[in-house]
């Protein structure tokens, strides 16, 4: 990396008003909050232990020792290419102004909306699964109807604090980094000191599927499902960089260090935890085989301990993917390139935060398990409700990894011809390494495009396949010709400081 600087001494605000637009949100997020926010979105205490009765299910003990940090080593190769880019372009449209800028208004407003669809996905598949986990700790019988009530209930509660301020959510978020360390510490001790233990060696060589109509080795593929959903919505670092100091090397270091804490972190929590299992065969057909081994091998007492900590965990994860949706909303919304734009773009005077697009993304996150809900009712032949949490994981995981994989890929392109030169990057670089890093990304991504979607994953398929029709569709008939890309709020730098000051006023 090169040495870090403010674009010459350029305060954030200057540096915003280059890209034409005013600093409308209260810019109050430190470098650790900027950090906190993606940490909390990444959540090993939400993907990793939700999903994790996927990927015993899938290739057992296997996964977690060595999918883990396979899926961890090329996650970081994204990850440092977005970050990268959002020192160059530090806006809060972060991905879709990156492929707007780089390949065209076309190619910006297709990212934009496969962000969005990952990002309502990521915020369904955490509130769905906090839901779940607070049904049983009530011990309310698991029915589709009793778990929607919760799941709203929680939307309405992140939307909620994200309506009345940034920083009480920023407060939140920086806890929120802090309590989920303390909650894996607290797994790890109390697993290292008072259960039994399998070998290391368990975690390297024992082989396990409960998938029996596929080949061990692509029912392991499949479970990387569980490291690679953990490992999304650190891109909120990017969105939420209107609201960070120091911009431009704070936020690519809360994308980069996010994922690389959370891999050292969630690698220590999975590997006490599957070394703990007592029957690998009970423990993976259990209702939620996370909290199963606290109960076999502690006792049922902190097993009921530990999933309210996890269960907080969600709620923080949930709060913060709620914070970086809306802030893709309001600056999709600002270049109109929504519809009805001008509700979504508006900043709430009071609390100066894009309150109309933060209650779209709850309303939108709701819906979104709805109607897979509604799918599964209509074809109970074909599909079932469990497939719900796992199709609602991966759209998350494809939508959120297409739009990250884009301007990464246009980037590349404008390299190879010349307009993108070492003049462009911002003070976060990764010098003559972007090429190679960008390149790996890339391949990772296409990769788990077309693993994530193969089955049993093919309810996953057929409803990201119908979304981006429709959105195609959509765009083809209602936008083309139409969306200009980001779009400058005024012509002059004194007209984007009234608007400000209306707002601080």
């Amino acid at each position: 990396m090169s040495a870090p600087n403010r674009a010459g001494g350029a305060s954030d605000r200057q540096v915003l008003h280059r890209f034409g637009y005013a600093q409308q949100l209260l810019r109050d997020l430190g470098g650790f909050s900027n950090f906190a926010i993606s940490f909390s979105i990444i959540s090993i205490l939400t993907g990793a232990v939700t999903l994790y009765g996927v990927g015993l299910n899938a290739g057992g003990p296997v996964v977690m020792g060595i999918g883990w940090p396979l899926v961890t080593f090329f996650v970081l190769f994204v990850a440092a290419a977005m970050a990268e880019l959002a020192s160059a372009i530090p806006t809060s449209g972060a991905l879709y102004h990156w492929a707007s800028f780089l390949g065209g208004p076309a190619w910006g407003w297709m990212t934009a909306w496969l962000n969005l669809i990952g990002l309502i996905a990521a915020i369904a598949g955490i509130d769905y699964g906090c839901a779940e986990f607070i049904v049983r700790l009530l011990g309310r019988s698991k029915t589709p109807q009793t778990v929607m009530s919760v799941f709203a209930a929680l939307v309405v509660s992140h939307a909620w604090l994200n309506h009345v301020g940034i920083r009480a959510v920023a407060r939140l978020n920086d806890f929120s980094a802090i309590y989920h360390v303390a909650g894996v510490a607290i797994v790890i001790l109390a697993l290292a000191f008072f259960s039994a233990k399998q070998p290391v060696s368990w975690l390297f060589t024992k082989t396990f599927t409960t998938v029996k109509e596929q080949p061990y080795w692509f029912a392991f593929l499949g479970g990387l499902l569980q490291a690679q959903w953990t490992y999304t919505g650190y891109d909120a670092s990017a969105h939420t960089i209107e609201e960070t100091r120091n911009a431009r090397v704070s936020a690519p270091w809360g994308i980069y260090l996010s994922v690389a804490v959370s891999g050292f972190f969630g690698y220590l929590m999975l590997a006490f935890v599957t070394l703990a299992i007592k029957d690998l065969a009970a423990t993976a057909s259990a209702d939620i085989p996370f909290v199963h081994v606290f109960e076999t091998a502690l006792n049922p007492t902190f097993g009921r301990t530990v999933l309210w900590v996890v269960t907080v965990a969600m709620w923080f994860c949930g709060l913060s993917c709620v914070t970086s949706t809306s802030r893709l909303i309001f600056a999709f919304a600002r270049d109109r390139g929504m519809p009805r734009s001008t509700t979504w773009a508006r900043v709430s005077k009071r609390w100066r935060t894009p309150a109309a697009a933060v209650w779209l993304a709850a309303a939108l996150s709701f819906l979104l398990p709805c109607a897979i809900l509604a799918l599964v009712t209509a074809f109970p032949q074909r599909l079932d409700f469990s497939k719900l949490y796992p199709a609602v994981t991966g759209i998350s995981t494809i939508g959120l990894y297409l739009s990250y994989g884009i301007p990464l890929l246009l980037k590349l392109r404008a390299i190879g011809r010349g307009v993108w030169t070492s003049k462009a990057n911002g003070p976060w670089s990764l010098g003559h390494w972007s090429v190679p890093v960008n390149l790996i990304a890339l391949i990772w991504i296409a990769f788990i495009t077309v693993l994530f979607v193969l089955p049993p994953n093919e309810l996953t398929g057929y409803i990201f396949a119908a979304t981006v029709v429709v959105m195609l569709a959509f765009y083809f008939l209602r936008v083309r010709g139409k969306f200009r890309g980001p779009v400058p709020q005024a012509k002059s730098q004194d007209e984007l400081i009234g608007i400000e000051s209306e707002l601080e006023n």
